[in-house]
C-alpha cells in the first residue's frame, strides 16, 4: 500500500524495466481490468458472428467456450511473463527474434493495434451519436478525445478505468440478459442443433482469434505487480477475467443475433440498446457501451505506443520518453485510428470478421514461438540488460527465430478462409478454416526441436539491470558503505 500511495498518476516509465522498488498492485486488478476489457459492445459482435454467419445458438456458444479456453490460455501464459521480467510484452520477443528482428512482429502487432483501435472507435462512435443527438463521426471524435487522455495517464489510471468498468459491465449485462430472457423464448432457440464443422470452427475461431490477440500486450499490465507475484495466480487472475468477461458478452451476441431477424447487422448499437427500451435506460446503456470501449481502446493506443517505443529503441539503443513525446505517440496512433473509423464506419460487420480473423496468421505463430522459448528452453531465464544491446547475447538478428516464424506464417496459408484471401485447401476441408491451429501447433513443435539444439546461451538465472535508481538500491548502497566505514 505504501508503495502504491507514493506512485505518481502519470506514470514515468515507458519501456524500460520495472524496478522492485517501483512495483505495486494487487492480483485482483488483472482480473477486473480484462473483464471490463471484455465485457464490450465489439465482444457482443464477435458472438454475434457466429449465428450471423451461419451457425446456431446451441453449437455456437459450445464452440466461442472452446475458442475462449484455448485462446484464453495461451493470453493468460503471456500474462505471467510480466511480474518476472518487469517488462512489456513485445521486448521479450528480442529473445526469440534478436533485437533488430524483434521489429518485424511489433510491426504486425501495430496493425493489429489500429484496426481494433478503429473498429471500437466506430461502435462508440455510435453509442456516443445516440447518447448526445450527434452525428457517429461527432461521437468518434468525442470517444478518441478520452482515448488520448487516458491512454497519457498511463498504467495506473489504466487500471483504475478497468475496475470501474467491470462494475460498469456487469450491471449492465446483467440488466440486458434479464431483457433478453424476456423478450425470446431461449429455451427453443437452444433446441435448435443443426451441427457442421465450418459453423462450428467459426465460432472457436472467433473466440480464440479474440483472446491471442491480448498476447503481445497482456504482459504490459501486469509488469508494474512485484517479482515475487505468484506465476500460476496471474495466469488464473489475467486468464479468468477475460475468459469470463468475452464469452458473457458473447453470449450475448449470440442471442441477440438470433432473435434479430437480420436487423443486428449494421445497427449492432442500436440494436443492444433496443433490448431496453428507450428513455433514461436506453442513454445510460449508450454511455456503458461507450464507457465499456474506452478499457480495451486505451490498452491498443497504449500498446501502440509500447510498441513504436520498442521499435525506435532497438535501432538507437535506450530511449527515454519524455511526457511531450508520448502525447506526440499517442495523438498520431489515436489520430490514425481515428481516420480509418470515419473511412470505414459504414462497411464496420464484414470487414471485422475478416480483420481478426485473418490476424490469427500472423500473431498465432509468434505466441507459439515466445511461449516454447520463455517456459521450455530458456525457463524464465532472461538476461534483461542485453535486450537493449544488440551486441549482446542476443545478438542484431536471430535467424532461427525469424525463419520459424515465417514458417508458421507460410504453413497456414493453405487453410486460411478470409476476403482477404482464401488457401487451395479450405474446400477440400468442407471450407473449415484450421489455420491458427495449424499455426500455433506446428512452429511452436518446430521451434522446441531446433532450439534445443542452436539456441543461443541460456544465463544459468534470471539477470535483472541493476536498481542503481530504485529507493531500495540506494538503501541498500548506503548499508553497504556504513558497513565500510565501521
Amino acid at each position: 500500500m505504501a508503495a502504491n500511495d507514493t506512485t505518481p498518476l502519470i506514470e514515468r516509465r515507458s519501456i524500460d524495466y520495472i524496478p522492485e522498488a517501483e512495483r505495486h498492485g494487487r492480483l485482483l486488478s488483472q482480473f477486473t481490468l480484462w473483464m471490463g476489457a471484455n465485457l464490450q459492445i465489439t465482444a457482443i459482435v464477435t458472438g454475434a458472428l457466429a449465428v450471423v454467419l451461419g451457425g446456431d445458438v446451441f453449437w455456437s456458444l459450445i464452440g466461442l467456450l472452446v475458442g475462449q479456453l484455448i485462446g484464453g490460455g495461451v493470453m493468460a501464459l503471456h500474462a505471467a511473463q510480466g511480474p518476472k521480467l518487469g517488462l512489456p510484452q513485445m521486448i521479450s520477443s528480442r529473445v526469440q527474434f534478436g533485437v533488430y528482428g524483434a521489429a518485424i512482429p511489433i510491426v504486425l502487432v501495430c496493425l493489429m493495434y489500429l484496426g481494433f483501435t478503429a473498429t471500437g472507435t466506430v461502435l462508440s462512435g455510435q453509442a456516443l451519436g445516440q447518447l448526445f443527438g450527434v452525428s457517429d463521426s461527432v461521437g468518434i471524435l468525442i470517444f478518441a478525445s478520452v482515448i488520448v487522455l487516458v491512454t497519457v495517464l498511463g498504467y495506473r489510471v489504466i487500471h483504475f478505468i478497468g475496475r470501474v468498468a467491470s462494475v460498469v459491465g456487469v450491471i449492465a449485462f446483467v440488466y440486458l440478459f434479464s431483457r433478453l430472457m424476456s423478450q425470446t423464448d431461449v429455451g427453443a432457440l437452444l433446441q435448435i442443433r443443426h451441427f457442421s464443422w465450418s459453423s462450428f470452427l467459426l465460432a472457436v475461431s472467433l473466440a480464440a482469434s479474440w483472446q491471442i490477440a491480448f498476447g503481445p500486450y497482456v504482459a504490459d499490465y501486469s509488469r508494474y505487480l512485484p517479482s515475487n507475484t505468484s506465476s500460476v495466480k496471474t495466469f488464473l487472475a489475467a486468464g479468468a477475467g477475460s475468459v469470463i468477461g468475452a464469452q458473457v458478452a458473447m453470449i450475448l451476441g449470440v442471442f441477440a443475433a438470433a432473435m434479430s431477424n437480420g436487423q443486428f447487422a449494421g445497427y449492432e448499437v442500436a440494436y443492444i440498446v433496443g433490448l431496453s427500451g428507450t428513455g433514461a435506460t436506453a442513454a445510460l446503456l449508450y454511455f456503458s457501451i461507450a464507457f465499456g470501449k474506452v478499457t480495451i481502446s486505451t490498452l491498443n493506443s497504449y500498446g501502440s505506443f509500447m510498441c513504436i517505443a520498442t521499435i525506435i529503441s532497438g535501432f538507437r539503443g535506450r530511449l527515454e520518453v519524455t511526457r511531450l513525446q508520448r502525447l506526440v505517440f499517442v495523438l498520431a496512433i489515436v489520430g490514425t485510428a481515428t481516420l480509418i473509423a470515419l473511412l470505414g464506419q459504414h462497411s464496420f460487420l464484414g470487414a471485422f470478421k475478416s480483420f481478426i480473423l485473418f490476424l490469427l496468421a500472423f500473431f498465432t505463430p509468434w505466441s507459439a514461438i515466445n511461449l516454447v522459448d520463455y517456459y521450455c528452453i530458456t525457463r524464465e531465464r532472461y538476461d534483461v540488460p542485453a535486450l537493449a544491446d544488440p551486441n549482446g547475447r542476443y545478438g542484431r538478428w536471430n535467424a532461427l527465430g525469424i525463419s520459424v516464424y515465417v514458417f508458421g506464417v507460410l504453413v497456414q496459408l493453405p487453410f486460411i478462409s478470409t476476403k482477404f484471401y482464401t488457401g487451395p485447401l479450405v474446400a477440400a476441408l468442407g471450407d473449415v478454416d484450421i489455420s491458427w491451429i495449424i499455426g500455433l501447433v506446428l512452429p511452436a513443435a518446430l521451434y522446441y526441436l531446433c532450439a534445443k539444439k542452436w539456441h543461443a546461451s541460456v544465463p544459468d538465472q534470471l539477470i535483472l539491470p541493476v536498481e542503481q535508481d530504485s529507493a531500495v538500491a540506494t538503501k541498500t548502497s548506503g548499508a553497504g558503505r556504513a558497513a565500510a566505514q565501521a
